[in-house]
């Protein structure tokens, strides 16, 4: 009965139209008033407590430094150095798009960030090109959502809090699984463009690859940094996020010169905005939760679950195929929120290892940013290539498709995530 309190109070608030943060507070109070345990002071206290949080501090940094990057001309560098080295491959802009997705991913960890940033710079050539642009801005929408996985990221720092889940072991495990979901992109994209008939550019001289890479050094040697500072134990998760910043900082203003001091409120501003929706709603999950523990949601969503909790696999394909569903209506931020006090504790009593599951359970709602009828994703890489959104998604489907096929693999493969793993931790 008490899931069912749970579910009807979180769909009910959001079918009147409540913003997710105030749908989690609704929730929260329906559960107390059921519990006969209702307290104001209770909610104000873990609304504080939500926030109130060291790892979290992560979030605005890494968001700080996602603008910084882009303001700065870090991601730039990053598409021409690739354009340099595959632009000239039959359909090499998407190739391109792929590789920067993955470079860009270990430096900003926000999926919508990234998209923006590479459709607005891959777009406009591959609309000259005659590239078909529906498709395009489908696989620019399918590498952006790379970018909550393959460290820094944002969704596993949220989900490391919430289930008191090793960040640091978090991010050294979503490197493999971000770069397989990188090779299924290319390989899918080699499938369904090879017979376009695309203007190619013309192949860079070694001249012009040695510069474009000696120019990009500064953006290539941020992921260095942070994966080399968390491996060897220099700073955590959080201060690498303070770095992030920094370094993104000092090289837009000092060394590439594109950030100006007049820039700088924009790029505060734009960060500061999306960081308070953030954690505001990281805050308001933390009633939710409290009281989901309260109430022994847990135990009774493992109950439904039991048929499964023998086998590893089948329970975890289960839960990943709930989460997909769930992915389609809800954006990733709140599905981590919600969800993650739900599920830890029941993989827990499964016996399956925590890190591995953060890693799936971020990728399924990494690619619930590019499923219809939400799609965040989506709707950015629309909005910059200017179609339609119907187009959008028929073009992003071959990719959407690919990128569930590696989720699936993992799950049947949980080795694919946990040996590297040991190697890295």
């Amino acid at each position: 009965m008490t899931v069912v309190v749970f579910v009807s109070a979180l769909l009910g608030s959001m079918a009147i139209g409540l913003p997710i943060a105030f749908a989690l507070l609704v929730t929260g109070i329906a559960l107390m008033v059921y519990l006969n345990n209702f307290d104001a002071q209770i909610i104000a206290q873990n609304l504080f407590t939500g926030a109130d949080s060291f790892p979290l501090m992560a979030v605005p940094f890494f968001m700080l430094a996602g603008e910084l990057m882009n303001a700065g001309g870090l991601s730039r560098r990053i598409v021409e150095a690739a354009m340099a080295w595959v632009g000239h491959w039959r359909g090499g802009l998407g190739y391109v798009a792929i590789i920067a997705s993955v470079i860009m991913a270990s430096l900003s960890g926000s999926a919508v960030a990234d998209t923006a940033a590479i459709a607005a710079l891959l777009i406009p050539m591959m609309r000259k090109a005659n590239y078909n642009i529906p498709r395009s801005a489908g696989l620019i929408s399918a590498g952006g959502v790379i970018a909550p996985i393959i460290p820094p990221s944002i969704g596993l720092v949220l989900y490391g809090v919430s289930g008191n889940v090793s960040i640091r072991q978090l991010f050294l495990a979503g490197i493999v699984p971000g770069i397989l979901m990188g090779v299924a992109l290319m390989t899918t994209w080699w499938l369904v463009a090879r017979r376009d008939k695309v203007v190619t550019t013309p192949k860079a001289s070694w001249e012009q690859r040695r510069k474009t890479l000696v120019d990009g050094v500064w953006a290539f040697f941020l992921p260095v940094v942070i994966i080399g500072g968390l491996k060897l134990g220099v700073f955590t998760p959080t201060e690498a996020a303070v770095v992030a910043a920094v370094y993104a900082l000092i090289v837009g203003m000092f060394v590439y010169r594109e950030l100006k001091i007049s820039h700088l409120y924009h790029v505060f501003l734009s960060a500061a905005k999306t960081t308070s929706v953030v954690m505001f709603l990281a805050a308001t999950a933390v009633v939710s939760a409290w009281l989901i523990t309260i109430a022994n949601v847990p135990a009774e969503v493992s109950g439904f679950l039991e048929p499964f909790m023998d086998n590893k696999i089948m329970l975890m394909f289960v839960i990943m195929v709930l989460v997909v569903i769930i992915g389609t209506a809800l954006d990733f931020v709140p599905t981590i929120l919600i969800l993650t006090p739900v599920l830890v504790p029941v993989i827990k009593m499964a016996g399956i290892d925590p890190v591995y599951f953060g890693v799936l359970f971020i990728m399924n709602n990494a690619i619930g940013l590019i499923t219809p009828p939400v799609g965040t994703v989506l709707n950015v890489a629309a909005g910059v290539a200017k179609v339609p959104l119907g187009s959008v998604i028929r073009g992003v489907t071959p990719f959407l498709i690919a990128e569930i096929l590696v989720l699936f693999l993992l799950v049947l493969f949980p080795e694919l995530v946990t040996v590297p793993l040991q190697y890295l931790r």
